[in-house]
């Protein structure tokens, strides 16, 4: 079984892998693991799941980058009678085996539950997104927004900032958005990197005044978090991600009809 995710380094992708191999020991297969050394990278992943397809892999599990760019690659897989699982983030195809993931929309009204509560209704908060074209922090987005418009509409909602999955460019981006408005009473920052980066920049001005909410979890977001420059993190469940991802393409080559979504659950961590 092939396994592309989003990226290589990050807790989330390391915890998906873990999963993913004890699936892989307790269905008897072998796993082939490759990722783009950077989430934002489109071209790299294609070429990646070409790799896979070229190697002969009997099935293939994908967390793609964007959710369009990737089905052309995804329906030559299944030409070739390889099944494919979408795992983390939707596809914009129906033509694969299982789609296992967080209920990201969920997620993300988690998010705006817990930002607009704290901040008893008021203010005005920021959006720190990953990039255009990826359906998981897309999903994480709409969520907070339509929770926001429905249960806190006093709170101003500011224009969505890209970072393309970079925790260097989330910082800059939030220091422009706490210059550029001095009253932000709040950030949501709907992954990993774009949370790091936000914390960084709240903790380098001392601005403990502006409420963070991140997405994913890691020793770093962690540390933020018990420091106070975050306020709590929506936590996914990637090593289940991982796990059910293999589970079901071994059930689908054993002949087996397995379920059509899996929802891996999330939590709010807090302090």
């Amino acid at each position: 079984i092939g396994m592309v995710p989003k990226g290589a380094t990050q807790t989330f992708w390391l915890a998906v892998h873990e999963g993913a191999l004890k699936a892989a020991d307790e269905n008897g297969v072998e796993l082939v693991w490759n990722a783009p050394a950077q989430e934002s990278d489109r071209s790299r992943q294609i070429a990646i799941v070409d790799s896979m397809i070229n190697l002969g892999v009997d099935a293939l599990a994908l967390a793609p980058v964007d959710r369009s760019a990737l089905v052309n690659v995804v329906n030559r897989a299944i030409d070739r009678g390889i099944p494919v699982a979408i795992f983390d983030s939707t596809l914009d195809s129906n033509r694969i085996v299982s789609f296992v993931a967080t209920d990201n929309r969920e997620g993300g009204r988690t998010a705006a539950r817990r930002l607009g509560t704290s901040l008893n209704g008021k203010g005005s908060v920021a959006i720190v997104d990953d990039m255009p074209g990826s359906a998981s922090t897309t999903e994480r987005v709409n969520g907070f927004q339509e929770e926001m418009r429905s249960k806190f509409p006093a709170i101003e909602v500011l224009p969505v900032q890209y970072v393309m999955a970079d925790r260097a460019k989330a910082r800059a981006v939030t220091e422009n958005l706490l210059t550029a408005h001095a009253d932000l009473a709040g950030l949501f920052a709907d992954h990993e990197n774009a949370a790091i980066g936000s914390a960084l920049a709240l903790s380098a001005r001392g601005q403990r005044n502006v409420r963070l909410v991140g997405f994913d979890n890691s020793e770093q977001l962690r540390q933020y978090l018990n420091e106070g420059w975050i306020d709590s993190l929506v936590v996914q469940n990637p090593e289940k991600m991982g796990h059910e991802a293999v589970r079901v393409l071994a059930v689908k080559l054993n002949g087996g009809t397995p379920e059509r979504v899996i929802d891996t659950g999330s939590t709010l961590l807090t302090k």
